[in-house]
């Protein structure tokens, strides 16, 4: 009986390894033929020759930060991003807003990184464009042989930008390995293109692809990494929260939270559109005269724990101090605090999930 068992057993491991070779062998990585479904060119930095989109997406609206010096170890020593890397972070960088595309590329075989970053570079400079910042192997800061993959060591030159939790490719596929696998001879330029309502930013990244696993069909093949970001008005489309709402919501949770109070990426410093949201806030306390709330900052989990502490409390110190002195609120009724990335309310997955988790929210105290 005990052999019997003991062959029923080795019969069903070996169909599992067997069906798991089957599969993984199925969903290896190919050399691409085509671009991927619903992918197109930006026409600011279209593609080199022979070249194939693996990756592809599009945001309407969001922030974007384009180094323009090296990345260097964060000051604080102890400082780890989402996947528990040591941060690295550029001296100079711009700091934008607007319409993001991000396409990665297969490039043909036998083509260099340096090759397809200087035609990127051709291609800008004939727009009448202009190189910012420009960069190449290790001397682009942290970890030169690393792309969106991997936890516990240096940040990456790509994990600026984008961590693997990010990437919507399916595993195995062509574009998770053009932007997961390990990398060699990493190219780097930034530039700005002049366009109608502002400049348009364009990163190119370039660099071998190293993997003798499921990508092993494109180990040695040159991938680039091309974002543009194009200048927009954000679409205005927040409710204001009248100041009625916030004291029928405080009245019966005790909180609120509020999406029309608006910071520069990294920043406490409250942009002008925020004035509605401020004002009815005002109008709320003015006729609840006895009514004391609470501020509280909060952020997605975009950065360390200790920095999203820290701004998320200058943040609400930045609202509080606003009520203060535009409006006139006694500073007493006004207590500011962070909470960091302590307490979301959607997923930090994707970008519609963080943008729920940015936000200020009242909590009334009597």
């Amino acid at each position: 009986m005990q052999a019997i068992t003991a062959t029923i057993a080795k019969l069903f491991w070996a169909g599992l390894v067997l069906t798991l070779t089957l599969r993984l062998a199925a969903a290896d990585a190919t050399v691409p033929t085509a671009d991927i479904e619903g992918a197109a060119d930006n026409h600011l930095a279209k593609r080199y020759e022979g070249s194939f989109i693996v990756s592809y997406e599009k945001f309407a609206y969001t922030d974007f930060s384009v180094p323009l010096s090296p990345l260097k170890p964060s000051a604080d020593a102890d400082a780890r991003d989402t996947m528990n890397n040591r941060v690295f972070a550029p001296d100079k960088k711009a700091e934008i807003e607007g319409a993001l595309t991000r396409i990665a590329y297969v490039l043909p075989a036998e083509r260099s990184p340096l090759e397809v970053l200087r035609n990127y570079q051709d291609v800008v400079e004939a727009a009448g464009g202009e190189i910012l910042f420009e960069c190449k192997k290790e001397e682009c800061g942290g970890a030169g042989d690393r792309s969106s993959s991997g936890g516990g060591g240096d940040m990456s030159l790509m994990m600026y930008f984008f961590h693997e939790s990010d990437i919507k490719d399916a595993s195995f596929s062509n574009g998770a390995c053009a932007l997961t696998s390990g990398i060699n001879d990493q190219r780097f330029f930034a530039a700005k293109v002049p366009q109608d309502g502002g400049d348009a930013y364009v990163t190119v990244q370039a660099y071998s692809m190293i993997d003798d696993g499921y990508c092993k069909e494109l180990n040695g093949r040159t991938a680039a990494v091309v974002q543009v970001l194009e200048p927009k008005a954000r679409d205005k489309k927040m409710v204001v929260v009248e100041a009625a709402k916030m004291a029928d919501s405080l009245t019966a949770t005790g909180s609120i939270s509020l999406y029309g109070i608006f910071f520069d990426t990294d920043k406490a410093d409250i942009k002008p559109e925020s004035e509605p949201t401020l004002k009815e806030i005002s109008t709320l306390l003015a006729n609840e005269p006895k009514m004391a709330v609470i501020v509280v900052g909060h952020t997605d989990n975009q950065g360390a724990f200790d920095y999203n502490l820290d701004l998320s409390s200058r943040r609400a110190q930045s609202v509080k101090a606003a009520l203060v002195s535009k409006y006139g609120i006694d500073d007493a009724r006004l207590t500011a605090a962070g909470a960091g990335m302590m307490a979301p309310v959607a997923s930090n997955d994707d970008e519609t999930g963080r943008a729920k988790n940015r936000r200020v929210v009242l909590v009334k105290l009597n």
